[in-house]
């Protein structure tokens, strides 16, 4: 007992509602039907191998129900349609239970309905019970109206209870088995939800990963380029015989600080970047590869948001300078300009404009810039590329209006 308790505890929620619902079904089954029967039998007397033929008949289609309305739920909810020999099983003993009833039985016992009425509506309403949760709602309550009316037919002694007969069975059949359609329905709901809530977990970590590996790529690619690029600088210095290798290395150090600062930064989910220290650290960069650097404009009256967007556009694009290119001068342009979208029209837009391309026809856009066209898509933004002959031009256009939504982590 302790087991099925732990078990039950062990269960989901859609699992506890699935198990709910298809023994509630069950149940109504395996009580409803049966009593009914005993109730007729008890009431009309009938000779003794009816009796007991009809209560038999009466217990093998309730089996047979029961397996049958589990394959229904099944096949209502996208699985393998219902065995063909307990549909067929279940078809015989209906039809055997129908005839018993309207042979061996009377007409006066059950009051407003005769044992036959009764008898007809629970064995035909019993199988459309089981069939209902794949059926569609129409088709089940043309069927509820086909037992009502067989109800009515089978005892056409007492036409003054003709037409009430008909209607209580109608309600009555009717209403089981839209119940038993609506539960395959809500089960049908649960297991969907369930499914997306599954896909929208999954989706959240390959968008986490993604994250992460382009945060990675971001913080730690620019300064490896720069770790290569004064480790040759001090290895050069050194085998020359000229001072400022100790300095270079010095700074190597330095550099590989930071980026365990940044790394730390990534890990713990923090991303922010700031423009200012970017366009500073981009100048310092540039000028140790031998790059003449020319930075036009500040941050100031930059929004927060936005010059966190363009501070990973600044990092990307120095790191291809310096990895992707043989640069001697590179410019970077930022301004606020008016022509942009939005209430004020406003747009911070930055320009990193470099010489020295290497001509790369067949190479594919690198994971860089793909990620920055979706940091910048979080808050707005568009990033372009172009390269002309001896040329390449990275330009970001965020709108200033992504102030007012907060930052890109909540993006």
């Amino acid at each position: 007992m302790t087991s099925m308790f732990a078990a039950w505890r062990r269960r989901t929620d859609p699992e506890r509602f699935d198990a709910y619902t298809r023994w509630s079904l069950y149940l109504i089954l395996v009580t409803v039907p049966p009593l009914m029967a005993v109730g007729v039998v008890g009431a009309e007397r009938p000779t003794q191998v009816v009796g007991v033929g009809y209560l038999v008949l009466t217990a093998a289609q309730v089996v047979a129900a029961v397996v049958v309305t589990r394959g229904s739920l099944l096949r209502a909810l996208g699985g393998a349609p219902v065995p063909r020999r307990w549909v067929l099983v279940l078809a015989v003993v209906t039809v055997a239970a129908a005839v018993v009833a309207l042979t061996g039985l009377g007409t006066d016992g059950v009051d407003p309905f005769g044992g036959r009425a009764v008898a007809v509506t629970t064995t035909l309403g019993t199988t459309l019970l089981a069939v209902a949760p794949q059926l569609r709602s129409g088709i089940v309550v043309l069927a509820a109206v086909g037992v009502a009316v067989a109800a009515g037919v089978a005892d056409l002694d007492d036409a003054a209870t003709l037409v009430p007969r008909i209607v209580s069975a109608f309600f009555i059949v009717a209403s089981l088995a839209i119940s038993f359609r609506l539960s395959a329905w809500m089960l049908g709901v649960v297991w969907e939800q369930e499914r997306a809530r599954t896909v929208h977990a999954r989706l959240a970590v390959a968008e986490e990963r993604l994250r992460f590996s382009r945060d990675l790529h971001d913080v730690v690619g620019r300064t490896l380029s720069a770790v290569a690029l004064k480790s040759e600088l001090a290895a050069e210095l050194a085998r020359r015989g000229q001072d400022g290798a100790v300095e270079q290395m010095l700074q190597v150090r330095e550099l590989a600080q930071d980026s365990l600062k940044e790394m730390r930064g990534v890990v713990a989910g923090y991303r922010s970047a700031d423009l200012t220290a970017e366009l500073e650290g981009a100048r310092s960069v540039l000028r140790s590869a031998g790059v003449h650097t020319r930075v036009i404009g500040d941050a100031t009256g930059v929004p927060d948001p936005v010059q966190e967007a363009l501070a990973w556009v600044v990092r990307e694009a120095v790191t291809n300078v310096v990895r992707h290119s043989s640069a001697t001068s590179c410019t970077i342009d930022l301004a606020v300009a008016p022509d942009g979208p939005g209430p004020d029209g406003r747009v911070a837009r930055l320009r990193v404009t470099n010489d020295g391309v290497t001509p790369a026809p067949t190479r594919r856009p690198g994971s860089g810039l793909v990620g920055l066209t979706e940091r910048l898509a979080a808050v707005g933004g568009e990033l372009a590329a172009t390269a002309v002959p001896g040329r390449f031009t990275v330009e970001a256009i965020v709108p200033l209006t992504v102030a007012s939504t907060g930052t890109m982590d909540a993006q």
